[in-house]
Order: C-alpha cells, then structure tokens, then sequence
C-alpha cells in the first residue's frame, strides 16, 4: 500500500475515502510545512495532499525523492514550485473548477460589504454605539448600474461578471494578457492602466506568484477614480500591500475587500486599523460540499497516477 501524507485535517469525507486506499499520514497541524519539512515528506511519501501555506518552494525538491505526485487542494498553487517538481519527477495537480462559483459568492460578498460599509455598520451596532437612522449616516456606495472591472478573465473572473452582470445590471469590462471572448455583454480593454481608471469597482482573480507579483502597485492605485473600490479574491502577493494601505489612508480610493494577504495568515495592522477596509480570513472557498468537492477531485488525481493514468487536472 502506497504511503499518503495528508498535510492538514481536511474534511471528514476526505480523509476517510483516502484512507481506504491508501496508508495514511495525517499531520494534524493548522501551520504549512516549511521548506525542511516539505523535503523531508518528499523523501519519505509516494504522494502528497497538500494545499495553500506549504513550501514546495525550489528547495524543497533537492535529493533522492521518493515522492511521485503532489495534489493541490486548492486552485492557486504558488507555493510550489511546479518547474524544479517537474524537473524532479514529482507531477502536479489542482482543484479548478469546483472552486469557481464558491470564490466568486466571496468576490460578491466583498463588493457588497466594501461598498455598503456592512463590516464597519456591524462593529457600530457590536459596540453599542448606534445612535438610530438618520438621512446621512453611513452612506455608501450604489452597487446596481455601477461598472465592474474585472482582472484576469479566467474561470472565477467570469462568475464575478455574471453575477454583476445579470445580477446587478453593472456594466462589465475587463483586462486580460491574451484575447479572451466571452458569451455575454462585457468588453475588454487594451491595458490595465485602463481598465484601473474606468471602472467603479476593480475585482482581482488572476492568479498568484510569476509575473502577477505585485501587479497591482501604487502606480496602478493612482489610475482609480476617488471614488473606487478595490477587491481582491486572487493571492495576496499580486498586490503591492504598502501601496494599498497609503492609498486607503490617504483617501485616494474609497475602500478595499480583500480575502487574501502576503505573508498568511498575517495581516498588516494598518489594514485592521482602517475602517474603509473589508477583512476576511481566506473564505474563498470555505464551504463544506466545495472543500470535500476539492479533496476528491485532488485524490482522484492521486489515484489516476497509481493507476497510470494521466493526472486529469495536471498543471
């Protein structure tokens, strides 16, 4: 029986379908691997279930490796290495597709919630501090009709601008590296520049790491109009993070969603400190059918390499 490491406690329903396969270790610790650990599992595993916050980084793929397949839980997989895996032998799967309509419902809640200043209504009424309705008091911003900027127009890009599209009427552009069509109302610009300064409200869905390091920098902020909003769904890295904070406290934009950060699970105080600042805790894909969906859509891939098939979600 080939020998299995689990890197985290995934769901219940996953743990127990690779158990019945396979000889199981399950690292029960909420911290990633560091680039040691990741080393050591490769040189002691035939396969691996891993997920956001391990370090596959280049390192991790020096010596005699016993490991054959890494599955990602999880879309994003910027945390490995997947040119020094390949280079090692060791294939590389994710989990797309499941992870589409849950990470967008995110994207929706952030634009909601960023716009309608729901966090900061909510620590007013939390505190005690409500004082009743009155004509001014905590206006936000009118999501219907407003236009939506999408970065990075792959599968989860597409779900934000159907639910702003069909949802609430907003008027859909977006910047994409390559000509992508799509099969409703939505136009693509020639450059992000432009995109950042027609848009009401910018989502971001690229993916982490590679060229999208810090894609999103002071020079693109300043593009936004005053009254913009800013959210990110994507990684943390793809934004300048220093930048965003300046321009949040300075007023140069209105406000800021944002589920992921840098250096997870750290958050910068000055974003806790700010009140025009929607903070989730990674929530993209933070729902049960969607997480046990991940961990058997990553095990299948563990299991078509037993079998000698091809990974069916190989990246």
């Amino acid at each position: 029986m080939k020998k299995l490491l689990l890197t985290r406690r995934f769901p219940d329903a996953t743990i127990a379908a690779a158990r019945a396969r396979y000889d199981v270790t399950l690292r029960d610790v909420a911290a990633g691997m560091t680039v040691a650990e990741a080393n050591a599992a490769l040189r002691d595993y035939d396969a691996i279930l891993t997920t956001l916050g391990d370090d596959f980084s280049a390192d991790a793929f020096a010596g005699d490796l016993r490991c054959q397949v890494l599955a990602n839980f999880g879309v994003g997989y910027n945390h490995i290495d997947a040119d020094a895996a390949r280079a090692a032998g060791v294939a590389v799967s994710n989990t797309p597709d499941v992870v589409t309509d849950a990470t967008a419902d995110i994207g929706m809640t952030l634009i909601l919630s960023t716009c309608r200043r729901a966090g900061e209504g909510e620590r007013l009424v939390r505190a005690d501090k409500w004082e009743g309705w009155a004509p001014t008091h905590m206006l936000g911003t009118h999501v219907t009709g407003k236009t939506v900027g999408i970065v990075g127009m792959g599968r989860i890009g597409q779900a934000v601008a159907r639910r702003c599209h069909f949802g609430f009427d907003m008027p859909v552009i977006y910047f994409n590296r390559s000509t992508k069509p799509v099969d409703f109302p939505a136009r693509q610009v020639d450059s992000l520049a432009d995109l950042m300064g027609q848009a009401d409200i910018i989502v971001v869905t690229v993916p982490g790491g590679g060229g999208n390091a810090h894609l999103i920098d002071a020079n693109m902020l300043a593009q936004m109009k005053p009254r913009g909003i800013f959210i990110n769904i994507a990684r943390g890295d793809v934004v300048d993070e220093a930048a965003l904070i300046a321009a949040l406290e300075t007023g140069q934009i209105a406000g800021a969603g944002l589920d992921v950060y840098a250096k997870e699970p750290q958050v910068p105080d000055a974003f806790r400190a700010l009140e025009n600042v929607v903070l989730l805790p990674h929530l993209g894909t933070a729902a049960l059918e969607i997480r046990e969906a991940m961990g058997q859509m990553a095990l299948d891939n563990i299991i078509a390499w037993d079998e000698g098939r091809p990974l069916p979600q190989a990246v």
